[in-house]
């Protein structure tokens, strides 16, 4: 029996070869990315040494985790296939989210010391995955270290901003922030709480954080004309939302992408606001069901997607420190799976990260659209309508004698009699299509499947034939005892 397991896993494995697909390469640039943002104190606590006055109870104290869970927790991260893990603030703070910084020149004790820290990064780029962390330009804690010595301007909520208007507090931010990309060799850093610096200053500090590492992508989380690598598009994600949130939706927002949007952050919700399930719930929708349907525009549409850490497992909330719980490992991970085939989809296409994006249809949560390059044409097809849903395709978008391969539910779609290519989708569900040269019958792909079928009905059969004999062995059994 284990060997009828094993040749018909191998023959599905032949099955998939069978029919390849052809993945461009390119160098690489923030629009290759994909990204899975969570908090140290959040995610998974690996020590115990370093939980100083923690309390798992108190969603507003420190909870645990710690750069050691983060390694602990590394093939969770490696399996869904993200290339780059975004770590939040990392420094010496008040508070456990990191936000509240108390020195820029320390690491945070509850998550580690500095040597955990750089063994945390190494482990990443072992498993080739980038490292990004916070840096909050504002909102510090009132107790820095520097708060007597710069200027600074009083928030409502206890902490501080740095008067950046000051020559003297930029040049000691961007010391600080420099010193920090020297130390560490993380790939990336998100700076934070912009409100108190102007775009020339943001401009001066990207180039040198820059030239201090090269390579380095210095983003925010906020609009800003600054020069950032990347910032979030507000509207594209209220779109995305809007369009994904329930069935049935009023789709038409999509119509606002393009090619332009492949380097902005796409996402549908954050670690501080409501998290998209929670909107899912309100309108008492099934947040699986919601989020495949999410996802895979997430991932094919133009821009980089950032997922919020726990959407793996539907974590709601309506505000902080509800919407970022300690990680629930032991909660079920359908959506897991999906995310890792997703991404790896996108990765190993530039033309789903780059190529031209084309709306070939889009209507009522019924949405069709084509990403394409010199070298491969893909059709995304999403029917979010609680109708099964077509759309006939001419052959002058797809092509004369060709074949559309879906790849998430191995959907096939050829050219029929009346010259059309038929994409049909049941209601909910969602497919990714390769284009493919149509050339008649694939001898390799059908013996793999008659192997496939032949070994599943052996297995079936020995399976059967090992139940009619453990009964027999039963029934003589329980005549010896009689006996």
């Amino acid at each position: 029996m284990k060997r009828i397991i094993g040749l018909l896993a191998a023959c599905m494995l032949a099955l998939s070869i069978a029919q390849p697909i052809t993945y461009a390469d390119t160098e690489p640039s923030f629009s290759q990315e994909s990204i899975y943002d969570l908090l140290v104190d959040r995610f998974n606590n690996g020590l115990g040494t370093n939980d100083i006055n923690v309390d798992t109870k108190d969603l507003n104290a420190f909870n645990g985790g710690d750069f050691a869970g983060i390694i602990n927790r590394l093939q969770h991260l490696i399996d869904m296939q993200f290339t780059m893990i975004s770590v939040g603030p990392v420094f010496s703070t008040a508070s456990y989210d990191g936000k509240q910084v108390l020195d820029y020149s320390e690491i945070e004790p509850h998550f580690g010391t500095e040597e955990e820290f750089t063994g945390l990064i190494k482990e990443m780029h072992d498993n080739e995955l980038k490292i990004m962390t916070d840096f909050p330009l504002g909102g510090v804690s009132s107790d820095h270290i520097w708060a007597n010595q710069l200027p600074t301007i009083p928030t409502n909520d206890g902490t501080i901003d740095w008067d950046l208007r000051k020559a003297e507090v930029q040049e000691q931010v961007m010391d600080a922030a420099i010193q920090f990309v020297k130390t560490y060799e993380i790939d990336g850093i998100r700076l934070t709480n912009l409100d108190q610096a102007d775009t020339n200053f943001l401009n001066d500090l990207i180039a040198a954080l820059k030239e201090a590492r090269e390579g380095l992508y210095v983003i925010t989380n906020q609009p800003s004309e600054a020069a950032f690598d990347s910032a979030p598009a507000e509207e594209r994600d209220q779109a995305i939302q809007n369009a994904y949130v329930q069935v049935n939706p009023d789709s038409s927002s999509l119509d606002r992408f393009s090619n332009e949007d492949e380097k902005g952050l796409l996402q549908f919700d954050d670690l501080m606001g409501e998290r998209f399930t929670y909107k899912m719930v309100e309108l008492r929708q099934f947040p699986p069901t919601r989020w495949k349907a999410a996802t895979t525009a997430l991932f094919t549409l133009p821009g980089v997607p950032l997922v919020t850490y726990a959407t793996e497992i539907a974590v709601n909330g309506k505000e902080a420190p509800d919407t970022h719980p300690l990680f629930n490992f032991k909660t079920d991970m359908e959506l897991k799976d999906w995310i890792g085939n997703l991404n790896q989809l996108r990765n190993e296409s530039e033309t789903l990260r780059s190529g031209d994006f084309k709306i070939l249809h889009n209507q009522d949560g019924f949405t069709v659209f084509e990403r394409s390059s010199e070298k491969e044409k893909w059709i995304i097809a999403i029917n979010n309508t609680s109708e099964l849903q077509s759309l006939e395709i001419d052959p002058s978008i797809i092509g004369e004698k060709k074949k559309l391969r879906g790849v998430l539910d191995q959907d096939l779609i050829k050219e029929t009699k009346d010259g059309e290519y038929h994409v049909v989708l049941d209601r909910e569900l969602a497919e990714i299509y390769i284009v493919e040269d149509d050339e008649g019958f694939n001898t390799p792909y059908l013996i793999a499947s008659a192997l496939v079928y032949i070994l599943f009905l052996s297995f079936l059969f020995a399976v059967l034939r090992k139940g009619r004999q453990r009964r027999r062995d039963e029934a003589l059994k329980e005549k010896q005892s009689k006996e």
